[in-house]
């Protein structure tokens, strides 16, 4: 099957994210301190751990710092992504990257894991898959878990109403602003707003809601799911594999 074509194998939206949006993410710390808590308490003695659609591996790179001794794949559509999550890991830190495609189901093949993982890790990358892919995808990670594996979504999820959408584009175009204003960008708040709303990538967002998708989890055979933050249309997800 071919390989999907996305504007996220271009070097420059990649760059653009990394240095422009990224960043700018609301609540960002206290996603990952959710996302910390739910690790130290679930999987204490964690060994093995996958960073789907890595990005510059934030996720991974987080849960590493915690886990210097465990061993990580970084897997991106995007050598561009994959680059700067080699260059922001730290020196000696037991990792892998891989080149591979979510949106097929042979990425599972490139990895060459030595055998079932404990926790596998996504942030804002699932999105872009259409609905019946992402169910697919979720089924995968979870007959690539251990008894007890964890898998984790921080996700842009789909908002109830257009008027709840409007909130969020709001919400988010402030913090946008602030985080330019902070790097030195003068830009007005409208041309920011302007600039995100054409964004190359918007046109890709495939969004479902996270109660949807929760509930997809729970008929995969996942136990304990929950969405564990939400903050408009960014959410935390996932749920376990029964030990």
């Amino acid at each position: 099957m071919p390989e999907t074509s996305t504007e996220w194998q271009s070097a420059h939206l990649a760059r653009t994210y990394l240095e422009g949006v990224r960043g700018a993410i609301p609540l960002a710390e206290q996603q990952l301190d959710v996302l910390l808590t739910i690790v130290r308490n679930w999987l204490p003695r964690l060994g093995t751990v996958v960073d789907l659609g890595c990005g510059d591996g934030i996720l991974g790179r987080t849960v590493l710092r915690e886990h210097s001794h465990a061993q990580a794949w970084f897997i991106d559509i995007s050598p561009a992504m994959l680059q700067a999550a080699r260059d922001a890991l730290p020196d000696g830190a037991r990792a892998r990257f891989v080149l591979a495609d979510l949106a097929q189901s042979d990425w599972r093949d490139r990895l060459a894991l030595p055998g079932p993982m404990d926790l596998v890790l996504s942030g804002f990358a699932i999105h872009h898959l259409a609905h019946e892919r992402k169910r697919a995808l979720y089924a995968e990670i979870h007959a690539l878990l251990a008894p007890g594996g964890v898998f984790l979504n921080l996700e842009h999820v789909a908002s109830p109403t257009p008027t709840v959408e409007a909130l969020f584009e709001d919400h988010f175009v402030d913090h946008l602003y602030a985080y330019h204003r902070r790097n030195g960008n003068r830009q007005s708040r409208e041309d920011l707003a302007r600039t995100y709303y054409a964004r190359q990538d918007k046109e890709e967002n495939i969004l479902a809601p996270v109660e949807e998708q929760c509930d997809w989890l729970r008929r995969i055979g996942y136990e304990d799911v929950d969405c564990f933050f939400k903050c408009f249309e960014l959410a935390l997800f996932g749920g376990r594999r029964g030990v």
